[in-house]
């Protein structure tokens, strides 16, 4: 029977009655808040990376839970799949349609419900963005600490388990999500959680539906928990002779229990991509940017530590962003990193792939990775969340050179591989979806992914959640 459960399902095809029967009852239940012109179709397929689009065959935008129910029962009566949908900057083909069927964009449910600042929690609507949410508490003293980069919904961010430049510090989505609302695939809501910081009671749904990538159910609330602002933070950039020793500066201030908020990699080819599409001056070196939270005094002597590590290891200077706007600019700078790169060689497609390994073997694992590059004469930068052992390569591919593809390929191949090797992950913070689907049994094993289709089957009989991604195996 494991065998069984574990080949792949196979995806239902599109059914053009059922389709046509579903857009006149939501065309008759939402208005003009159903479209279905062929451009927004095809802005809710895959759009990053090189993972081709296969576009909804229609979208509707709810304003709230009972609006996501109706959506539900109509696509369930005819067995449409249904794809949710945040902004839309995952990486690895989640939002594709692969069967056709309904989009679920949370564009209008993207309010703030609550604030509890006494509690360090919030509960949101899922189409609620992390720079909105952190607007919305700055003059509480709070925020959100998770932060991949772009400005993606709440919602998407808990769906593929995302993370970030401060996961070192504050954890991932898995860590700061409280409690769930989510409409099944039966069309009734389930509520995970209480406000609680922790339980003993019943199994954890909450970690079940973060990561899920819409194919257990569709999250239409949030129970977050926050932090407070922190009194100082200091942050700056600081070269290295190679990319070694900036990685095992990396491991030594983890090791020696120093608690730095972000410390990002950023190789020579990324500094030249982010010098010119962000308008730094950097040396075109191996460079860690690092932040720093706490008090005054505590700040201080976390870089005072830190810069000591770095100079055993040959590294420095060290360049002070001492100025707010200075500290936003740099970091923007670094969230860029992936348009920076695209840069490097108009007209390539990117293939952003993450990697993540236990850290004591992180430096091994960036250079084993940068000599397949060279290898396979590619141009690929690096960047990472090297804190937590993540970091990721962008190999920029002319599509229309099959050779080159047929490289890229292999790349992402070595890479899975070499990450597995060393008790690593095929994805870090990127998520599954459609690019990281076929490394899963080599990571997880058969009896895992049993259980994950088990799940899949329980939940979704039908398979109309987000098809032809995770637990559709």
């Amino acid at each position: 029977m494991a065998g069984d459960r574990t080949a792949p399902r196979a995806e239902k095809p599109r059914d053009p009655a059922a389709i046509k029967a579903v857009t006149e009852k939501l065309a008759a239940a939402f208005g003009n808040r159903l479209v279905t012109s062929q451009a927004v179709r095809e802005q809710h397929g895959h759009t990053l990376t090189w993972i081709p689009n296969q576009p909804p065959d229609a979208v509707v935008f709810p304003q709230s839970t009972e609006d996501v129910q109706k959506i539900v029962g109509i696509c369930a009566e005819y067995g449409v799949p249904m794809i949710p949908f945040g902004t839309g900057t995952s990486l690895e083909g989640h939002v594709n349609a692969p069967s056709g069927g309904v989009s679920i964009d949370f564009r209008d449910m993207n309010k703030v419900l609550e604030v509890h600042a006494e509690d360090f929690d919030c509960v949101v609507e899922p189409g609620v963005t992390r720079k909105a949410l952190n607007d919305h508490l700055r003059d509480q003293g709070l925020f959100f600490p998770i932060d991949p980069g772009a400005d993606a919904s709440l919602g998407g961010m808990a769906s593929t388990r995302a993370s970030g430049t401060n996961a070192v510090r504050y954890g991932t989505m898995k860590d700061n999500v409280l409690a769930l609302k989510v409409v099944m695939a039966n069309g009734e809501v389930m509520t995970t959680a209480r406000r609680a910081r922790k339980s003993s009671s019943g199994y954890d749904l909450t970690r079940l539906m973060v990561g899920a990538e819409g194919t257990l159910g569709i999250i239409t609330e949030l129970t977050l928990k926050l932090s407070g602002i922190p009194e100082a933070i200091a942050a700056g950039v600081c070269p290295f002779p190679t990319i070694d020793a900036a990685c095992r500066a990396t491991i030594l201030t983890i090791q020696s229990g120093i608690p730095v908020a972000r410390i990002e990699l950023l190789d020579p080819l990324q500094i030249r991509a982010s010098n010119a599409y962000s308008k730094l001056t950097l040396p075109e070196v191996p460079t860690l940017f690092v932040e720093f939270h706490g008090t005054e005094a505590g700040v201080a002597e976390q870089s005072q530590r830190f810069g000591d590590i770095v100079t055993e290891l040959g590294g420095g200077p060290f360049e002070w962003a001492t100025k707010p706007e200075e500290r936003t600019r740099l970091w923007q700078a670094r969230h860029d990193g992936y348009w920076a790169a695209r840069h490097l060689r108009p007209g390539a497609q990117a293939l952003a792939t993450d990697l993540c390994v236990p850290i004591s073997r992180l430096a091994e694992c960036v250079n084993s990775a940068l000599r397949y590059v060279d290898e396979l004469k590619l141009v690929a930068p690096v960047l990472g969340h090297v804190g937590d052992g993540n970091f990721h390569f962008s190999p920029l591919i002319d599509m229309d050179d099959a050779d080159e593809v047929r490289r890229a390929k292999i790349l992402l191949e070595r890479l899975t591989e070499l990450a597995m090797s060393m008790g690593g992950t095929c994805t870090g913070e990127h998520g599954v979806g459609q690019g990281k689907l076929k490394y899963l049994r080599a990571e997880h094993g058969a009896p895992a992914l049993d259980a994950m289709a088990a799940i899949k089957l329980a939940l979704d009989p039908q398979n109309l959640m987000n098809p032809g991604k995770i637990g559709s195996l």
